[in-house]
């Protein structure tokens, strides 16, 4: 009789929501799970699975519980030795996924010096789920299972999500779980089921670029050889190192490979919620205009999977990094924006706390508090500000053209002028504006723009941007072309 790894000692079970405990024994055999004083038993299938539910209950813990079982011929017998998990919390599950900004550990954060040696919080329990990539949907995750935060176990852990963690549980007061399931350098499609993609026609180009690496990689792995043919040879040479361009990994690339090998062993566990950062693999021209078709999906199927409704998913924009003309950071992030339409979303955006030379900013700890804000506002109700201006709608006014936001209350230009504001005819040839605030509105204009009808801020891979509202929070780039 086993159970699977994300179920252990000192895990974090979801309040409010049943209780979820299953696993493996021999076809038939009787299994009983204890809990807050609460048992109930089934039987293993004839494939030796189990699966129950116990009641639902509020925060608090810690607690024990036991999964007992015995074989059909001891039925009348002695049991066979519990399971016992120990120091066990309710309080809240969060999943935190995506690539390396989510992944970047917190002993690299720009904050680490001061907070990583206060790590120990024994309210904050940490789950890191080791990268694995599967054609099939595996049904357990590979990972040691959870333990408390420590200086140890919390220096390799997302950064983003242990201050998003330390943020929440300071605040409700209720232990907080948060499972680190990420892989840097990954696409978006790589973490959504493959049947789900499959179903949107619009998502056909994913396959084809697929193909396409598929294609290519025993000419791939032969040039890569190469080049290590070559680092070896330079190295024993006292040389410089080369430097080769960046393959992409055909293991990590694939759709779906992700879900099925991270995100499937975790959907059987009730959860209040996701955080995600990830985007940047997907700026490529090629691949960014179908970003915000890949997140609907994802989100869609992802809570379609976890069956415990439709839980809040929180996203970070990407932020600012000079990149390549062969990326379209600008355009990326606008996917990002559309995906707000879906319920229960928000958007942190981090223009402002990016590194233009470094595409992993160390400010781990701002977009961490900015996540937590959104949580705070849509999951625990509090009466918070949680986003920046989002650009609603313009007018063209004569020889100029307002821009309406929401969440604008406060708005200024930090440092003096607005930056970042561009604007167009209707020739469609984008100009530098000046541009002044007006209560929560900008009006921008140019004397080489007469007759102005559209307006874009932001609008570059690593933009100069400084219109932020009352609460300190950065407006998001943006474009009225539609």
């Amino acid at each position: 009789m086993t159970l699977p790894r994300v179920l252990s000692s000192h895990m974090v079970i979801q309040r409010d929501l049943p209780v979820h405990i299953w696993g493996d024994a021999a076809p038939g055999q009787p299994v009983a799970v204890s809990f807050r004083g609460e048992s109930r038993g089934t039987e293993a299938d004839p494939l030796g699975h189990w699966s129950i539910y116990l009641k639902p209950g509020a925060a608090g813990g810690p607690f024990q519980l036991t999964v007992k079982g015995v074989t059909a011929a001891e039925a009348s017998a002695t049991p066979q030795q519990p399971i016992t998990l120990d120091d066990v919390m309710v309080g809240d599950v969060w999943v935190a996924s995506g690539q390396s900004n989510m992944e970047f550990p917190l002993s690299r954060a720009n904050t680490a010096a001061q907070d990583l040696p206060n790590a120990a919080k024994p309210q904050i329990r940490l789950l890191m789920i080791r990268k694995r990539s599967s054609d099939y949907a595996m049904p357990d995750a590979d990972t040691d299972g959870w333990s408390p935060s420590t200086p140890d176990t919390a220096k390799d852990f997302s950064a983003v999500a242990w201050y998003f963690a330390r943020d929440i549980a300071s605040r409700e007061h209720v232990t907080v779980g948060v499972i680190d399931a990420t892989w840097g350098g990954t696409v978006g499609e790589a973490w959504v089921r493959l049947t789900a993609l499959g179903e949107d026609a619009s998502l056909a180009p994913i396959f084809v670029a697929r193909g396409k690496m598929t294609d290519t990689a025993a000419d791939a792995v032969a040039e890569q050889k190469d080049e290590q043919r070559q680092i070896d040879e330079a190295k024993a040479g006292g040389k410089p190192t080369p430097q080769f361009p960046w393959h992409p990994p055909l293991n990590s690339w694939g759709p779906g490979l992700l879900w099925n090998g991270m995100i499937a062993p975790l959907t059987p566990m009730p959860i209040r919620g996701v955080i995600w950062y990830q985007g940047e693999s997907n700026s490529a021209l090629a691949r960014v205009h179908s970003y915000d078709r890949i997140m609907r999906t994802l989100i869609e199927d992802w809570r379609r999977q976890w069956g415990v409704g439709d839980f809040p998913f929180l996203y970070v924009q990407i932020s600012n990094f000079k990149s390549t003309l062969l990326e379209d950071w600008a355009a990326l992030r606008e996917q990002q924006v559309r995906t707000l339409a879906m319920r229960n979303t928000a958007m942190t955006v981090t223009i402002d706390i990016g590194n233009p030379t470094d595409v992993h900013p160390t400010d781990k700890l701002d977009v961490g508090l900015r996540l937590a804000r959104a949580a705070r506002a849509l999951t625990y109700g509090e009466v918070v500000e949680y986003s920046g201006p989002m650009f609603r709608q313009a007018t063209p006014e004569g020889g100029s053209i307002r821009a309406y936001f929401d969440h604008a209350q406060g708005l200024i230009a930090k440092g003096g002028a607005v930056t970042g504001f561009e604007i167009a005819g209707r020739d469609g040839r984008y100009l530098p504006a000046t541009t002044t605030v007006d209560g929560n509105t900008v009006i921008a204009s140019s004397p080489d723009v007469p007759e102005p009808v559209r307006v874009r801020y932001g609008w570059a891979n690593s933009p100069e941007c400084n219109l932020f509202n009352g609460e300190g929070l950065p407006a998001s780039p943006f474009t009225s072309e539609k």
